[in-house]
């Protein structure tokens, strides 16, 4: 070829088009092979690149151009693999040319898939090559493939040529090892566009990707354990931006840096395929709708509907009568062991493939006679009978040992006890073992017979009995060797009546759901299937067949067993093993025994076809009848043309090969008979796919990628009756150009599912009915699972089975034609064995397909991708149908059955639970999931106030708002005095009550390490404020940082810097084993506070200064650092006094859930309104006690540690959280010695009592710990109550005497930090369902515990006193009705002041702060508080005797997502997403650009990561009707969490697409 030192991306476009004009006329056939290549080589001339001693003329082999392999193929000599390596023996030829015409045709259109990202450690399934650096890479690839060329033997070129060979595929590997870097360097790091390719290159693009080197090392970054819970804003967004501002500037990186990383790169790349229309757009209609809302796909006018006339039942010739045929099965076989007592009856082989044993006639009656005398009289204590005739027993005999197997069941027949043949357990944990379990209950089977040497091996307990198997009855195990059986006495003869209809045996069969049920067939109807099948194969007496097959059931026991013994012929039987060990074994044997008939599958053809040039001699010509028994397989075409191709030379001829259609319940349905020499061969029917899909049978015309090639299975059996009826619903008779079910009348069938008779009826005993749904006749027909429709002729033609059905939006799709189009996909460099599994499961409301495959263990990620991609395009082109997940496991690893094949069921099973484990997975849900309902378009807000006030009035709505009680007047002028600033109150209790305890800290002993009492924290707030005045020379009302551990000094220097007139602004320390994370933090509220200076400890002092922080910050310009630790006594010259409350009290600065860092001013007014609503919410007094373990920083929580004491005079215990990670029970005991009445902590303190003493309570309770003294329990708070944290905590702690109704929650937000307490007094929190459909609505509707999609919610806690709140529309801002979602608006005397910011814009403080409603009352002002939620008017009744209104927080509404115009809470979706798997810690999700990003914490073991991207998946489109976009898993602790307990989304989106979170997968949903 000549185009090998061409880049085709860099050729004129006008050329580019020509070659793509010349490979369509190639790929249309209106061109020569040699044409195209002459011209082409003419094209390409003026481009070459002439190679320094090469002649450009010599033909090269073509790099770049996989297009064209289908071409080569038909060149290609015939040539095969040295060695024994059969990873093909699978393998098909199907449509493997439609499929690469199908992938072509893709090229047009083709766009970078973005592959997914794999942490490399742990996977070490990729072999060392893709490790190789990429220059060398093109060259190590071209030796091997040149090793590989040098070691494959061309055979002789016989080649017909509309016949592909059947091996051309193997070369394929050899020939298309491309290196196309042009195409490979956009997709494996995605960085920068791809180039300008052409269409070759383009359609590689994602096809074959190089080598290139080792991925960007991205391990270094985050340490893998959850370090101390960090406030990390999300890139110095600080709360002055206005909300739209700082949603935008989140696409930044932490430093500030536009994203232009690997992992944005691929996600453009996936919104580029996921932009293109896949399905032709939905049809409109309005959604806003509370009913299950599904979009219906239209019908399409152009289906294409049957339109033959109805089908006449289809008779088999007459079941000729013979003089001579026995009138019971055991009778031939007395007559035989009588007459013909030498003459062989079976032939079994060793592992080697040569003859172990012969068994005759003669020995084969009298063992069996000895077999069932020894069943019916020796197997209990004298005279006891154990069996009695119709008694079931389990066969139970390995694959290779058929002899024993041929007299257990004939003694059994003997015996008149019913045998039922089962496989070998091998272990208790077998694929399908607990199915077998059920078959066994089913049938009653107490006895199971087996062999010594089967015996030894079967899996044994400790004490040498054999293993329960799971879901077994009890067995009773009997050895059947003979020298273990009793010679009857000279009288005993055994009973042969003429053959009833009483069952003789019964073969188990599988069905679609993995249930195993019996198939019982009589003693009739045994012996009638003998004699159609002795008269339409033509068997005559002493005859030798060769069965490849299972002789346990199926073809396998009715030719090789049953028949074969009727018609005294001798069976030679190669065992699985064998054919393993040789694949050429049976044609030996046909050849040695100059065999008549043989038995076998399309996997013997191919084995056999692989291995056939070792034996140059063999000779077929013997046979007369080679029955195919999966003929009605969509491979078994090709199988046989290509088995004929190759064997024709070696004497088959063409008319032997006799593919037949069976099935458990009607037994054979269908063979072609053995043809006359010279006669013409049946004729192919070649079908449209879309007409299949829709049921019907269509000639393809259109589309030659679409057709299915089916062969028929040959005509009716003798004495049959068959018609062809829908597969669902009522069996009414199909037109003649319709697919559907072939049932069955026959004497020659099953008679029903032993011991279940439910089902039976449905199979067995089914009168089809005509178009008007009158029954045809009287007579029963069997269902013979098998779909296929009557062809001209009478043929029978089969294309599929009722239990490879798929349905999907009402379509059709046959399993095994997917599995051939995912073979027809090159699939040597990536699937193991050509082992792959189709299913479909049930998701949002329709089946979807998923396609599992092995992967070989030397594939390379590259390779697997490419496939998988490939194979995606393939189905998509050829069935018209989307793929939702394509997964490849670890060769070896799926459950198999017991002849070696993969068992669909248990896959399906371990897909679902998440223990398939796959190495590669790719979820297509974008393209397959069409039935989403359709998004919501929001109404424009142009509603006049007054229609909505009459709206509410009319609908008799009250306006949602609650308040808490009054406040009061304080009457004592004194009072007021001490009360109005908390410096004030400080000295009044100094000089009142100085030795009154405040304050006790905890250290993780439970010891008090520090008190204060009133006395105490005045002097030291003076010898502060003496310190600020001197050492920092503060002037008045400038801001003055507070960096202290949780502890008194912190409660010190607050008390010092107001009375020195400053203000403080508290704030976490940074932590000091990770600097890098959290000193950046503290940096930023110290730059945005504007600090002159910073008190803080000794300790501290030293860290700010360290190397480690200079590292981090610039550590020169701190400002002042005062050390508090030690300083002299000293007292302020005065005491600052405010000139009015209005005036600054302290800033308080947190980082929200969406990384946002806000500033809030609290004034000296609302100081003394919060303290005084908590204590009168709380009832605190001097003689109270309360307990404190959460974070002092902000919020509440700083509230309740440093002021609530001071002004109420209660004692406070102080417990800082972090001591509880060196003791977990630090806080339960602390409650209990100090009999604590009230206690307040945070979610991470419940969180981490619940998981770290749940299992604890005993020990606690040995120890002492009583909680019963606790009344209120509440935790502070931001966010919609946790309800499932607070209900697992209550009862957990029930044991330790805590009441159920102490637990509450808080609520709280940066423009108001306090609005709902539960307090001592009112009602306890009610809890509501409410419906998560309405609320992505807005709208909330309460529906009943347990009804589905609904949400519990748990009020808030009580409205603190002198609260209002009021519910209102954001957009409108309008007030809203009882029980309606809006924005909750607070108006209260300790609502902050402003945000402090250092932008100080005025709009957004009064848009937050200061905010009017546009009508009803215009008077209020209200604050803001960004969260969504509702009022509900409550049954109880509060303290003052009215009914109580309780507040509903549902979210921040920063932090919702809006997807198809519908708002979604992130919590929800993350609820969901726990539940799928007891692998995944914790979850967080966010968006980008419209995509839904679910990130999860894997506690499993990493091969687990895998399989959560479908549960994930799953669970979000069932729950959610969301498709999740990019599905990342990350070790625990990588989800920040801020001090609160809260997920910092925003700061995690930043990481992820910073490339930062080095995840141990990432998938990129298609």
């Amino acid at each position: 070829m000549a185009d090998r030192g061409v880049d085709l991306s860099a050729l004129p476009k006008e050329v580019r088009d020509q070659l793509a004009e010349l490979d369509l006329e190639l790929s249309e056939g209106d061109i020569t092979q040699k044409g195209y290549e002459k011209k082409r080589t003419k094209l390409l001339a003026p481009y070459i690149i002439q190679t320094p001693g090469k002649d450009p003329s010599a033909p090269q082999k073509r790099k770049s151009d996989a297009h064209s392999s289908r071409y080569r193929d038909r060149r290609s000599r015939r040539t095969h693999r040295s060695g024994g390596t059969r990873d093909d023996r699978y393998r098909s030829d199907i449509h493997t040319e439609a499929v690469q015409a199908a992938l072509a045709k893709h090229k047009e259109e083709k766009m970078a898939l973005p592959m997914p990202t794999k942490r490399r450690s742990t996977y070490v399934q990729s072999p060392i090559e893709t490790r190789t650096p990429p220059d060398s890479s093109s060259g190590s690839e071209d030796e091997t493939s040149a090793r590989r060329q040098s070691s494959l033997v061309a055979a002789p070129p016989v080649v017909s040529p509309n016949l592909q060979s059947p091996d051309s595929w193997i070369n394929r590997s050899v020939q298309g090892s491309s290196t196309s870097s042009s195409a490979s360097s956009t997709l494996s790091h995605g960085e920068g566009k791809p180039q300008p390719q052409s269409a070759v290159t383009e359609m590689l693009a994602h096809s074959r990707i190089e080598n290139s080197g080792p991925p960007p090392d991205v391990t270094a970054v985050a340490p893998p354990t959850r370090g101390p819970r960090v406030d990390l804003p999300s890139n110095a967004v600080v709360r002055g931006m206005s909300r739209g501002q700082s949603r935008s500037s989140m696409i930044e990186t932490a430093d500030g840096v536009p994203v232009s990383s690997r992992v944005s790169t691929k996600i453009q790349q996936l919104l580029n395929t996921l932009k293109r229309p896949k399905r032709p757009p939905l049809s409109e209609f309005f959604t806003d709708d509370s009913e299950e809302i599904v979009e219906v796909p239209q019908p399409d006018p152009n289906t294409p509907k049957p339109e033959g006339r109805q089908i006449i039942p289809v008779k088999g010739e007459p079941l000729g009568v013979v003089s001579n045929w026995p009138p019971a099965l055991q009778a031939a076989l007395a007559r035989w062991g009588a007459t013909q007592g030498k003459s062989p009856a079976l032939t079994a082989l060793d592992i080697t493939g040569k003859p172990l044993y012969t068994l005759t006639y003669g020995k084969l009656w009298s063992r069996s006679v000895k077999l069932a005398y020894t069943l019916l009289n020796k197997l209990g204590a004298k005279n006891e009978q154990v069996l009695k005739p119709g008694d079931r027993v389990a066969l139970v005999y390995p694959n290779s040992d058929p002899g024993m197997f041929w007299v257990a069941f004939y003694g059994c027949l003997l015996a008149e006890v019913i045998p039922v043949p089962i496989e070998v357990p091998l272990s208790r944990k077998d694929a399908g073992s607990s199915q077998v379990g059920f078959l066994l209950g089913s049938c009653g089977v107490g006895l199971a017979l087996t062999s010594e040497i089967c015996l030894k091996g079967l899996p044994k307990t400790p004490t040498g009995e054999i293993l329960q198997f799971k879901g077994w009855p009890r067995l009773k195990w009997v050895v059947t060797d003979s020298k273990y059986l009793t010679k009857p006495s000279k009288d005993w003869q055994p009973h042969i009546p003429t053959a009833n209809t009483d069952p003789a045996y019964i073969e188990y069969k599988a069905s679609k759901e993995g249930t195993v049920m019996g198939v019982a067939v009589s003693k009739v109807a045994m012996l009638t299937h003998c004699q159609a099948l002795t008269q339409a194969c033509n068997y005559c007496e002493g005859e030798t067949i060769v069965n490849v097959l299972d002789f346990k059931k199926d073809m396998g026991l009715w030719h090789g067993v049953l028949t074969a013994v009727m018609n005294r012929i001798h069976t030679i039987s190669v065992p699985y093993a064998v054919m393993k060990a040789c694949p050429l074994s049976w044609v030996q044997r046909v050849h040695i025994h100059k065999a008549r008939a043989a038995l076998v599958k399309c996997r013997d053809l191919h084995w056999a076809m692989m291995a056939h040039r070792d034996q140059r001699d063999t000779s077929l010509a013997s046979l007369r009848m080679l029955i195919v028994a999966d003929g009605a397989n969509p491979w078994s075409v090709s199988s046989c043309d290509a088995f004929l191709n190759v064997f024709q030379s070696h004497g088959l001829k063409p008319e032997v090969i006799c593919p037949c259609a069976t099935s458990p319940e009607a037994m054979t349905v269908a063979i072609r008979r053995p043809g006359v020499p010279g006669a013409p061969l049946p004729a192919r029917a070649i079908l449209s796919m879309g007409g299949l899909s829709h049921g019907v049978i269509r000639v393809n015309t259109e589309d030659k990628n679409s057709a299915l090639t089916v062969q028929d299975v040959g005509h009716v059996m003798p004495g049959a009756l068959m018609c062809i009826v829908k597969p669902d619903g009522p069996p009414q008779l199909c037109k003649t150009d319709e697919i559907g079910e072939i049932v069955i009348n026959s004497r020659a069938g099953g008679t029903m599912y032993y011991g279940l008779p439910g089902v039976t009826k449905n199979t067995f005993e089914v009168i089809p009915v005509n178009a008007s749904g009158a029954p045809i006749g009287e007579i029963p027909f069997v269902r013979s699972g098998l779909l296929g429709f009557v062809g001209p002729g009478s043929l029978i033609f089969v294309v599929g089975k009722n239990e490879g059905l798929l349905m999907v939006s009402g379509r059709r799709h046959n399993a095994d034609d997917l599995v051939a189009t995912a073979l027809a996909v090159e699939p040597v460099k990536t699937v193991y064995r050509g082992r792959i599994a189709v299913f479909s499961v049930t998701v949002f409301y329709d089946e979807r397909i998923v396609i599992v495959a092995e992967q070989r263990p030397d594939a390379s990620e590259e390779d697997s991708f490419q496939w998988m991609s490939r194979v995606l395009q393939a189905i998509d082109s050829i069935h018209q149908v989307g793929l939702y997940c394509l997964a490849l496991v670890p060769a070896n690893t799926l459950p198999k059955t017991p002849l070696g094949g993969i068992h669909i069921s248990d896959t399906k099973q371990f897909f679902l639970e998440g223990n398939l484990h796959p190495c590669n997975i790719l979820m297509c849900p974008h393209t397959c999931v069409t039935n989403l309902p359709k998004p919501r378009q929001k109404q424009p807000v142009g509603v006049g106030p007054a229609s909505i006030m009459v709206g509410n009035l009319v609908a008799g709505k009250r306006i949602a708002q609650a308040s808490g009680r009054d406040l009061g007047m304080i009457e004592d002028q004194d009072l007021v005095r001490k009360h109005q600033y908390l410096t004030e109150a400080l000295q009044w209790r100094a000089q009142t009550d100085p030795d009154h305890v405040l304050y006790v800290l905890l250290n993780a002993k439970g010891v008090a390490v520090c008190t204060a009492t009133c006395v105490q924290l005045h002097k030291r707030a003076e010898k502060i404020a003496a310190a600020l005045t001197e050492k920092g020379s503060i002037n008045t009302g400038e801001n003055v940082v507070l960096l202290y551990p949780p502890g008194i000094d912190l409660i010190a220097s607050f008390y010092g810097c107001l009375y020195a007139g400053c203000v403080p602004v508290t704030v976490r320390p940074p932590h000091p084993q990770n600097l890098a994370a959290t000193l950046p933090t503290v940096r930023m509220i110290i730059d945005v506070s504007k600090a002159a200076c910073i008190l803080t400890t000794q300790n501290l002092t030293r860290i700010l200064r360290s190397k480690e922080a200079a590292a981090t910050v610039n550590i020169k310009t701190w400002p002042t650092i005062i050390d508090t630790d030690d300083l002299p006594r000293r007292r302020p010259p005065q005491i600052y006094k405010p000139p009015t409350a209005e005036m600054i009290a302290y800033l308080d600065f947190s980082v929200s859930t969406t990384g946002m860092l806000t500033g809030v001013k609290i004034s000296h007014a609302a100081v003394s309104a919060l303290c005084r609503s908590i204590k009168l919410q709380c009832e605190l007094y001097s003689s109270r006690q309360i307990a404190i373990c959460l974070d002092p920083y902000c919020g509440l929580g700083f509230v309740l540690w440093c002021l609530a004491s001071v002004y109420s005079g209660h004692q406070s215990i102080l417990i800082p959280p972090f001591e509880l990670e060196s003791c977990l029970s630090l806080w339960l005991s602390t409650l209990s010695q100090y009999r604590i009445r009230d206690t307040f902590c945070s979610y991470s303190v419940m969180e981490l009592c619940t998981k770290g003493l749940g299992s604890q309570t005993e020990l606690l309770k040995a120890r002492g710990v009583n909680l019963s003294c606790v009344r209120s329990c509440v935790v502070i708070a931001e966010e919609r109550p946790r309800l499932a944290l607070t209900h697992s905590f209550s009862k957990l702690f029930k044991d330790l005497g805590l009441s159920p109704r102490a637990v509450s929650t808080a609520f709280g937000s940066r423009v108001n930090l306090a609005i709902c307490l539960q307090g001592t007094t009112g009602p306890d929190p009610s809890t509501v369902y409410v419906d998560m459909k309405s609320l992505r609505h807005d709208r909330v509707r309460l529906v009943e515990r347990g009804a589905p999609q609904s949400l519990p919610l748990m009020e808030s806690g009580k409205i603190l006193p002198g609260v209002r709140v009021i519910i209102v529309n954001p957009e409108t801002r309008g007030p809203l009705g009882d029980s309606h979602l809006g924005e909750i608006w607070v108006n209260s005397p300790h609502s902050a002041s402003g945000y402090y910011t250092i932008y100080g814009e005025e709009s957004l403080q009064a848009d937050h702060f200061n905010t009017k409603l546009s009508f009803g009352d215009p008077q209020t002002l209200w604050a803001r508080t960004g969260y969504l939620g509702f009022v509900k008017r409550t049954e109880l009744l509060d303290a003052s005797g009215d009914r109580h209104d309780a507040l509903f927080v549902v979210g921040s509404l920063d932090e919702t997502l809006e997807l198809r115009g519908l708002r979604y809470h992130p919590i929800d979706i993350e609820t969901s997403v726990s539940r799928a798997h007891r692998s995944i810690a914790e979850s967080a999700v966010f968006t980008w650009t419209n995509l839904l990003v679910v990130v999860s914490e894997l506690c499993g073991s990493e091969q687990d990561a895998l399989d959560l991207v479908p549960l994930i998946t799953n669970v979000v489109l069932e729950e959610h009707h969301l498709i999740v976009g990019v599905v990342v898993i990350v070790d625990p602790g990588v989800i920040p969490i801020n001090s609160r307990g809260e997920k910092q989304r925003m700061h995690l989106r930043d990481s992820f697409l910073a490339d930062q979170l080095d995840p141990i997968y990432v998938a990129y949903n298609m």
